[in-house]
């Protein structure tokens, strides 16, 4: 398969500072780059000046689920083969993405979902309280979809061209992640865990984010189940 028919969205919501070198091995790798810039404030899209990639802007910022489905709605009228979703600060690893593309590519999976608990190595890099309230979320998930992994919020995920059609996200928020395993069970649609190695930068750490953003998944689930 050519690189070319694989897309990578890559949402963004204030990443001016890392957004060029979070994106610049995966345009040399070939790939088709759909960035969506959810509202920032800093300028992060012109960082991308000069770079082929596909570069779309929300007015106000919306959360990451509304991000991502904006630049899935991009890969469907474009016709990717696969679709990436890959955080924008830094913390995945892009000489990963030939992992989650190959059960698609075999025929094997319809949707790859990285955990960062199938190797210790993986989990031994998540900031303690950081990796309690993952595994909470991750039984909230269960407990809410059915659908039971290891890890539910990596963000880093494929889906074929079959589940990409079928996985319209509607959560703008972090728990459009809980979304996509509600819709992989209503659709019926093969999925695999792989083994992913999540980098808890300096950056990411200075932002917040490795504690904040487990706080507002949790959140983002307890009030999808008490309202919905």
């Amino acid at each position: 398969m050519n690189n070319a028919t694989i897309f990578v969205v890559v949402p963004a919501y204030n990443e001016a500072r890392v957004l060029r070198q979070t994106v610049t091995p995966l345009v040399d790798a070939g790939y088709t780059v759909v960035v969506v810039d959810d509202g920032s404030r800093d300028g992060s899209a012109g960082t991308l000046d000069g770079l082929p990639v596909t570069v779309m802007r929300h007015a106000v910022n919306l959360g990451q689920g509304a991000a991502i489905e904006t630049g899935m709605e991009y890969a469907r009228q474009h016709g990717a083969e696969i679709v990436v979703h890959f955080d924008a600060d830094g913390q995945h690893r892009w000489e990963q993405i030939p992992d989650f593309a190959a059960p698609i590519q075999r025929g094997e999976a319809d949707v790859v979902l990285g955990s960062r608990f199938l190797r210790e190595e993986d989990a031994s890099r998540i900031p303690g309280l950081r990796r309690i309230v993952l595994r909470a979320a991750t039984i909230v998930s269960g407990l809410l979809t059915g659908v039971w992994l290891t890890d539910t919020h990596t963000g880093f995920r494929a889906l074929s061209r079959k589940a990409l059609a079928a996985v319209r996200l509607t959560e703008n928020g972090y728990a459009h992640a809980t979304e996509v395993l509600a819709l992989i069970r209503r659709h019926k649609l093969r999925y695999v865990e792989i083994p992913a190695a999540i980098d808890y930068t300096a950056y990411s750490r200075q932002k917040g984010q490795s504690l904040w953003n487990s706080f507002n998944i949790l959140i983002d689930l307890l009030m999808e189940k008490l309202f919905r």
